[in-house]
């Protein structure tokens, strides 16, 4: 049962940021923009979330608020995404660029500035937050069974972004700005027949999208990469792209994508603890790869059952048919 709780604790340390990063994808998609950038995004946000608690722990402020500073580098974190997805949609939707190759470029770059900046002002390459300002943990070793899951050893990421993630779904296919951004990733040329304003929709679509990335990213450092901002993200960027294929571009798909992804990224991590897999003796770095491996057999098995929005990557030119 010990056994059980820990992996299921750990799958969901590690689905969580890639499920509203998923979630992030599909609404730059849905609003017709490819966001191959999503990567990129989630290393900026982090870095830039814990630059945030750094410069609070050294000009000692808000020591004792550990929740508070937690919830505001979030934030910063989201913020810091969306401003930089605005390079991906200035680029796309008003210099009509190939999406592809922009979101490649913005990945390449976020690494780049990551390490400048941080040589050039903290002479270092990586930024590691103090421990008591990684995560905020909720321990509560004394619940029965599995409540354990959710609320011992939870990190207040958790709750935010669950609550994020449903509320944004709901948002996004109930409300009317929710269906008039879906309607530019699927008929451009008829949203705008009706008044929509294509252009801006992409934009909000992008930026959303964009800020979904940099909370993802400062989650995962915070509660999965001890608190270490650097100029990789393990490939999560990627990993919620293809949890956003495999959904099938759906809230409800990719809630089942991330989890499964989230189980097999914790088995390394757990492998050590576990006696069935410590007994089979494979080093944990075989496990690690195991996710990467499924990712290119999802693309490959949905490759011809795609859902994607039918105008996605396809610049908008006003009057065309």
């Amino acid at each position: 049962m010990e056994n059980l709780i820990l992996i299921l604790q750990r799958t969901l340390i590690y689905a969580i940021p890639l499920l509203i990063v998923a979630l992030g994808g599909v609404f730059a998609e849905r609003s017709g923009v490819i966001n191959l950038a999503l990567e990129g995004e989630m290393i900026f946000g982090a870095f830039m979330g814990a630059i945030f608690v750094y410069l609070l722990q050294k000009n000692g402020v808000w020591l004792d608020k550990p929740q508070l500073t937690f919830i505001c580098a979030m934030a910063v974190g989201a913020a810091s995404g969306a401003l930089y997805s605005l390079l991906l949609s200035f680029s796309a939707i008003k210099l009509k660029s190939d999406q592809t190759i922009g979101g490649t470029a913005l990945n390449m770059l976020a690494p780049a500035i990551v390490n400048t900046f941080g040589l050039v002002f903290f002479l270092q390459e990586k930024i590691n937050m103090p421990y008591t300002f990684r995560g905020y943990v909720i321990i509560n070793n004394n619940l029965p069974g599995l409540l354990r899951i959710f609320f011992d050893k939870a990190y207040l990421s958790t709750f935010v972004i669950v609550f994020l993630f449903v509320a944004l779904s709901l948002w996004l296919y109930k409300s009317k700005i929710g269906t008039h951004l879906r309607a530019c990733g699927e008929h451009p040329q008829a949203a705008d027949s009706v008044g929509i304003n294509v252009s801006r929709m992409r934009y909000l679509g992008t930026t959303i999208s964009g800020a979904l990335a940099g909370l993802g990213g400062y989650a995962y450092i915070a509660t999965v990469a001890n608190g270490t901002a650097e100029a990789t993200i393990g490939g999560m960027g990627f990993l919620a792209l293809a949890i956003m294929i495999f959904g099938n571009w759906n809230p409800v798909g990719i809630v089942i994508g991330a989890l499964m992804f989230g189980f097999l990224k914790c088995i390394g991590a757990v492998s050590s603890s576990i006696p069935l897999l410590a007994s089979i003796g494979l080093p944990s770095y075989f496990y690690n790869i195991v996710p990467y491996v499924v990712v290119l057999v999802v693309l490959v098995i949905f490759r011809k059952k795609s859902g994607c929005p039918k105008a996605e990557g396809i610049p908008y030119e006003k009057g065309q048919r």
